[in-house]
């Protein structure tokens, strides 16, 4: 059974799959052979009731609840199992008072669905194409649409990509990019503790880098002088140069004085981003998340690493001499329509220019209706009328 999965991700590493990718994807085919070991079902035997009946199983059914492995060690499940403390920790699915973002709920998400519909079509015509599979994919194509390439636009180069609607597949609307209000970007920025986290959180708010791609720096890819940071794209895995504030490189310099000092390998090819206790290891973006969450828990609020990027997206759309090619570029967006998600107002702004209108409505209101013209009497206009009667 291992097999054909094996075959599918040497194929994605072969046209250039980040591991985060070939994660996320083995996560959703092992649902779906969870699935079928439960039902007793070979992956190339699969029908399409089957996969009807996985996708209405994800629509109805519980996440599964991971049990920390001390805990495993201890024989126990996750019934037995005491449940984590977190400070101000919100019910299953309810809001965040201060972000309004809600809480991940007990249900997958309809992203969740939609992107294992996505892997598990794709996983099918792999084999299909290969010979080495069933004839027909059990996650077909919506009929409608068999003959079109609606969504090609997205990446016409990858052979992963959907290019036309599964059948299967939810309807997904569409949000806003959620960006944190300056206020709250200063309370999270209050709330950290070390250089090292505050020197993360002033380049992915001033460079708009992806969360992932600023942990892929090295030493030598951090230039002061030019107030330039290079990253590994996560799509293309291009090398790209991007511009930062000038205080992210204080926070940095800080940083890297207090980790030298403390033994952290000091080299030009060596990662810029350490953890900051023994032994010395490459911070990666689990460590990073968990970091910002204990801000977050600070604050009582929710908010994600990737809202840094949308805060930087932005500020800089906000900016009336940025053009917006510049901050595709920034971005490193395939398309500009991608960018162009960013030129709304937020929430909070459209609130306060609301409120702006009323309070300009109520002025106007209170003061005297203008006059026609200086020395303008209206009470000539009533003795006119009476002499032509």
């Amino acid at each position: 059974m291992v097999e054909p999965v094996d075959i599918y991700f040497a194929e994605m590493q072969a046209c250039g799959r980040p591991a985060t990718t070939i994660r996320s994807y083995g996560l959703d085919l092992l649902r779906w052979w969870r699935f079928m070991w439960a039902l007793g079902i070979e992956w190339n035997q699969a029908t399409r009731v089957d996969a009807r009946d996985f996708v209405r199983w994800m629509q109805i059914g519980d996440k599964p609840v991971r049990v920390h492995w001390r805990h495993r060690l201890a024989g126990l499940t996750a019934e037995t199992a005491p449940k984590p403390q977190r400070k101000r920790k919100l019910p299953a699915g309810a809001p965040n008072p201060i972000t309004g973002k809600s809480s991940p709920g007990t249900k997958y998400a309809l992203n969740t669905w939609a992107h294992c519909e996505t892997v598990l079509r794709t996983f099918y015509d792999f084999h299909l194409d290969e010979g080495t599979g069933p004839i027909i994919n059990p996650f077909p194509l919506v009929r409608a649409r068999r003959s079109g390439r609606a969504n090609a636009h997205k990446d016409p180069a990858s052979p992963f990509r959907n290019e036309r609607s599964g059948r299967y597949r939810p309807t997904i609307p569409k949000r806003a990019p959620r960006r944190i209000p300056d206020d709250m970007f200063n309370a999270l920025f209050a709330a950290l503790k070390y250089n090292r986290d505050r020197a993360l959180l002033a380049f992915w708010v001033s460079n708009g880098a992806r969360a992932d791609e600023l942990l892929t720096s090295r030493q030598r890819d951090a230039l002061p002088g030019d107030q330039l940071i290079g990253v590994i794209r996560k799509g293309s895995r291009d090398y790209q140069q991007i511009p930062c504030s000038t205080d992210s490189f204080v926070w940095l310099r800080l940083y890297q004085e207090e980790a030298w000092r403390a033994g952290v390998p000091r080299g030009r090819n060596e990662t810029l981003w350490w953890t900051l206790r023994r032994p010395w290891r490459p911070l990666n973006y689990h460590a990073a998340r968990a970091m910002f969450e204990s801000a977050n828990d600070l604050l009582g609020s929710n908010w994600t690493l990737h809202d840094l990027r949308h805060t930087a997206a932005y500020r800089l759309a906000q900016d009336p001499k940025m053009p917006l090619t510049d901050i595709q570029w920034v971005l490193a967006h395939a398309h500009l329509t991608t960018t162009q998600l960013y030129l709304p107002a937020g929430k909070d702004e459209v609130i306060e220019h609301v409120r702006a209108h009323h309070a300009r409505q109520a002025r106007l209101r209170e003061q005297p209706p203008p006059q026609p013209a200086p020395g303008y009497n209206p009470d000539s206009l009533n003795n006119l009328f009476g002499m032509s009667l």
